[in-house]
């Protein structure tokens, strides 16, 4: 494996109809260093555009977490230092911040998508696919028939004795907060006792079979994520957060490690969002016309609204000038 940073562009027979690229987002993410470019790893959207420049692809689709929407690079947004460029690649670029609980994923998920189609006379006009009404898609419905036998069902990550204590005494659809103060480690002990202080936080959250399940990360905190069984002492297994991201239970996870295949599972865009996606990009690259589903803002009236931009409300249009 070598650093993506310093592998030559490979030698394709065609341009490509699609590159896709995930660049790491731990860097713009709540829940990561939130260094944005002065992570090292933060200046990887830079490698992505250069591909694009080199591979010349008739689309690109990158996907990042919600933090990217705030982070700014000098006096530009990093988005729109993105889709200027990409514009300048000669795309049309839409961006907009899809909750991917609303296109069949049982899980709630906000995450950014970027898109990028080339200008040509032959293309059309790009819209995401458009929210549907949540089906059952309840952890009860998702993966409480499975049993043993489905690979990577029996593969659990350890974890150290107090976590496992601690989340075993939350009840179905509680948190740290239903455990009984006594019996709180020292340290929740002091956050319990000063909640406005440390911004209420939500530890061992479990949530109801009934419940849509939170999102699922590479990270898989059992403090700071919801990842424990809604009836039984234990968190989620390798099999059970595929079933949430919506793998297939014939797709088996391969790894040296069982975290490396929750890290896998937590890195991945859920394969039914993928889908949707691309039936959208198939659709435009053979000259479908999308826009007009939905209502749509400039990039312009986006900044001036000084409002975040909320799940699938309106695509976003970079405009070309």
């Amino acid at each position: 494996m070598q650093d993506v940073r310093v592998i030559d562009v490979p030698k394709l027979s065609k341009r490509p109809d699609v590159l896709t690229a995930g660049f790491p987002c731990q860097p713009f993410s709540n829940a990561g260093s939130r260094r944005g470019v002065e992570d090292s790893s933060g200046t990887l959207y830079q490698t992505a555009l250069a591909f694009v420049r080199d591979l010349k692809p008739r689309s690109v689709v990158f996907e990042n977490v919600r933090g990217l929407l705030s982070f700014g690079n000098g006096e530009k947004l990093l988005i729109q230092e993105i889709s200027e460029k990409l514009d300048a690649l000669g795309y049309n670029v839409v961006f907009s911040l899809i909750d991917a609980s609303r296109h069949h994923v049982p899980q709630k998920r906000l995450r950014v998508f970027i898109v990028g189609i080339e200008r040509t006379k032959t293309t059309g006009v790009f819209s995401f696919p458009y929210p549907v009404d949540r089906v059952d898609l309840s952890i009860k419905h998702t993966i409480m028939d499975l049993n043993n036998k489905v690979q990577n069902q029996n593969e659990l990550m350890q974890l150290n004795p107090q976590a496992i204590q601690l989340g075993c005494l939350v009840p179905e659809g509680g948190s740290w907060k239903d455990i009984p103060y006594e019996k709180l480690p020292e340290r929740l002990k002091r956050i319990r006792d000063d909640m406005r202080r440390y911004r209420s936080p939500n530890f061992y959250r479990r949530y109801h079979r009934d419940e849509i399940a939170g999102t699922i990360t590479a990270a898989f905190k059992p403090e700071n994520a919801g990842v424990w069984h809604p009836i039984e002492k234990r968190i989620y297994s390798v099999r059970e957060i595929a079933r949430i991201q919506t793998f297939p239970d014939w797709f088996n996870f391969l790894g040296r490690t069982i975290k490396s295949k929750y890290q896998q599972i937590g890195n991945a865009v859920p394969p039914r969002l993928a889908y949707e996606m691309a039936i959208q990009i198939k659709a435009v690259l053979v000259g479908a016309n999308l826009r007009g589903e939905t209502e749509c803002l400039t990039f312009e009236q986006f900044i001036n609204s000084g409002k975040p931009l909320r799940a699938r409300d309106r695509d976003v249009i970079f405009s070309h000038k």
